[in-house]
């Protein structure tokens, strides 16, 4: 209990934590005491806590593999050219920071943004979002370079990173008795939808309830949505800063609006590097209280409009709820769309990431199209989680000379191999992958197939 003499030191309970929680959120803030979650928690867990469900959610995320993996991903420039790229963890830990500072400010539940955010890339692939591209194209037919049974390609669907994250705290994480992180079904939600979602998008999404398909999300969710954007943009142009130079930058509008108000700190800061930390910041800034400003008067007005002033009003009015009340303003998201364009122009689409990409693609299909072919290549868990989810027998107890009339039978089409080897190909690091695609068809790998690397 908290009891103790006045000014003395405290101890607080989930339940009086939970009462401040809902003593300083606004209306339109999600309750961590009113959350749900698919399963119950471990019977230890119960009454002896002292987090907030939303609070739990955030450290079974931080304590997953998948997240560990982030460190080991690209976000745009591979991290072993550089020491100071951003890697996919870097960009979640500053997607973070970014989405705490508005639902803070919005009166929004901090934990539950935070919670969201640090999960919201645990699908990404390996080599940032050309793998992602890559195994989309795979999984929908479209890659040619991959030659797949029609019938697997008609049962198994598409890849997009978000759907995969559900499906890694869904499913593919193993740190208790049953699959998955058992994540509260808002924490769920704001990972599904963080970024573009559609309710009938062909992903097996394992158990859709709970996850509000046919409204927008959360509020907490939304923030976290915007706060991955402008994170995104502003730091793959700090990143790719050395590719076009700082004063290229200055073409971006409302980077020479920035650098106009700096006025002698951008003159007389004679170090490049402090330039573009001032220019950096500044587009953060900017963009942050535009979203922070616009959102404000957005929900005001549909509060208003709704007539909600209590939070149990406005729970009633969930399934109303736009996807779009915390967003920028008309002139914010201008010019966040001229620094994206800029982005993607001088930077994503610059030679020496088109030649990452290209690589990137090539690993990809290389691999899945070598599993697919001969799934003995496969690990053992991967083999036990098809059998598990199609029905198949385990391919390692399958007699010698039988194996490739199996494999060239029912293996060849069934959906549930191909989502499987998906699973396997977007869990790995950038160095995992590379070691794998070494492995497997360098003359002489340096490392033994399905070893770590690294």
């Amino acid at each position: 209990m908290a009891a103790g003499k006045p000014g003395g030191a405290v101890a607080y309970t989930k339940g009086e934590l939970e009462a401040f929680e809902d003593a300083r959120l606004a209306i339109y803030a999600s309750r961590a005491a009113s959350s749900a979650r698919r399963r119950r928690n471990a019977p230890e867990a119960d009454g002896s806590d002292y987090r907030t469900e939303f609070q739990r959610d955030r450290d079974r995320i931080v304590h997953s593999k998948a997240f560990r993996r982030l460190k080991h991903k690209t976000q745009v420039f591979i991290p072993f050219e550089g020491d100071h790229y951003r890697t996919r963890l870097t960009h979640t830990l500053e997607v973070t920071q970014v989405a705490r500072t508005v639902a803070r400010t919005l009166g929004l539940n901090e934990d539950l943004a935070e919670a969201c955010a640090l999960a919201h890339d645990l699908g990404h692939t390996p080599f940032g979002h050309s793998g992602e591209k890559a195994l989309n194209r795979i999984l929908t037919g479209g890659e040619p370079a991959v030659a797949l049974s029609p019938k697997a390609v008609a049962g198994v669907g598409a890849f997009k990173h978000n759907y995969q994250s559900v499906r890694v705290v869904d499913l593919l994480e193993k740190r208790y008795e049953e699959p998955g992180l058992n994540l509260t079904d808002e924490t769920r939600e704001g990972i599904l939808k963080h970024t573009t979602w559609k309710r009938d998008f062909p992903f097996p999404v394992l158990d859709p309830e709970g996850l509000h398909l046919g409204s927008g999300c959360h509020l907490e969710g939304q923030a976290v949505g915007w706060a991955d954007e402008i994170a995104q943009q502003a730091h793959d142009l700090e990143d790719g800063l050395g590719l076009v130079g700082i004063g290229k930058a200055e073409e971006i509008p409302l980077a020479r609006e920035i650098v106009a108000g700096l006025g002698a700190r951008w003159r007389d800061a004679s170090d490049p590097a402090v330039q573009k930390a001032l220019l950096i910041r500044g587009l953060i800034h900017h963009l942050v209280t535009d979203l922070i400003v616009a959102s404000r008067g957005a929900i005001e007005k549909w509060l208003t409009a709704q007539k909600v002033t209590t939070p149990a009003e406005f729970a009633a009015h969930r399934r109303k709820l736009p996807g779009s009340l915390v967003a920028p303003s008309r002139d914010g998201e201008k010019r966040y769309l001229e620094l994206k364009e800029f982005v993607y122009r001088h930077i994503i689409h610059s030679q020496a990431v088109s030649q990452h990409d290209s690589r990137a693609q090539l690993v990809v299909n290389r691999l899945f199209d070598a599993y697919a072919k001969n799934p003995r290549l496969l690990p053992d868990a991967v083999l036990a989680r098809v059998a598990e989810l199609s029905g198949l027998p385990f391919l390692r107890e399958i007699p010698l000379k039988k194996v490739e009339a199996v494999i060239a039978g029912r293996w060849r089409e069934e959906p549930a191999v191909l989502r499987c080897i998906a699973d396997h190909i977007a869990g790995m690091t950038d160095s995992y992958a590379l070691g794998e695609y070494d492995a497997l068809f360098a003359p002489y790998p340096r490392r033994p197939a399905g070893t770590p690397a690294g």
